[in-house]
């Protein structure tokens, strides 16, 4: 466990302000960023926090990336991209409950399952935020027919190739402040991470909930559209968006967990 300073302290809660008056964090997001960036800061200190940072800092610059032309895809989606706290514990949760046990029993290997969990979440919001530019529709796993961009469970080229980068990105920053880990570490642990955004494209394509706007026929992950109620026409009602998220980034990481 870190030593936690008051500057720790002071950088979180920075962020998380910056994060809300940017508008990519809702006030209970940005109070639940706090709580994840002190729990990740009293386990991994400074380290933690910047790999926490880096996928911020990158999901949240994406998702304003060519904004007007995934305009439409918002519509498919329960929530904005302004974050609520439901979604930054769908993401940083595992993470955080990955620093708690190495507060609590000290493994150095919960390193490993944090900064996958961390690579997972940024593998599944790099494919959620630049798949849909393709040019063409992607495909989806459960009917093999190609879909509306912004479906649930739907895969595309490009979108598979950037959720292997955004794992990419994290574990290789990992590695560079993290003299210890080997290039063979590197290489599966990037594996893993991106093993997350599987996850969460079979069980979007499988149980996630997905609902039938009543009026313009959209399907859509929001119990509203157009102002009227929707029908559920896919998955379970307690698998939601935030629910895939959250297995799929703590899955990996307790794989990880497993083999080392």
């Amino acid at each position: 466990m870190n030593e936690f300073t008051p500057v720790l302290f002071a950088f979180i809660v920075l962020i998380s302000v910056l994060g809300w008056y940017t508008s990519n964090l809702s006030v209970s997001g940005a109070l639940s960023a706090s709580l994840v960036g002190i729990v990740i800061g009293a386990a991994f200190g400074w380290k933690g926090l910047t790999i926490l940072g880096l996928f911020f800092v990158s999901s949240s610059l994406l998702s304003r990336f060519k904004k007007s032309q995934k305009h439409a895809i918002e519509q498919k989606l329960a929530k904005t991209s302004k974050r609520d706290w439901q979604q930054v514990l769908a993401n940083g949760g595992p993470a955080s409950i990955f620093s708690i046990l190495f507060i609590v029993i000290n493994e150095p290997s919960l390193f490993f399952a944090f900064i996958v969990s961390i690579a997972a979440a940024n593998s599944d919001t790099w494919a959620s935020e630049i798949g849909p530019l393709s040019k063409g529709k992607p495909f989806s796993l459960r009917t093999l027919n190609r879909v509306e961009k912004g479906t649930s469970g739907a895969v595309s080229l490009i979108g598979t190739l950037s959720s292997l980068l955004g794992s990419f990105v994290i574990i290789l920053f990992s590695y560079i402040i993290t003299p210890s880990m080997t290039v063979n570490e590197l290489i599966i642990l990037t594996l893993f991470g991106f093993l997350g955004s599987i996850v969460d494209t079979l069980l979007g394509a499988s149980i996630q909930v997905e609902y039938q706007c009543s009026r313009c026929g959209m399907r859509t992950e929001a119990k509203k559209h157009c102002s009227f109620s929707t029908m559920k026409v896919k998955g379970l009602v307690q698998i939601n968006n935030e629910v895939v998220n959250f297995v799929s980034c703590i899955l990996p990481g307790w794989i990880v967990l497993i083999i080392y």
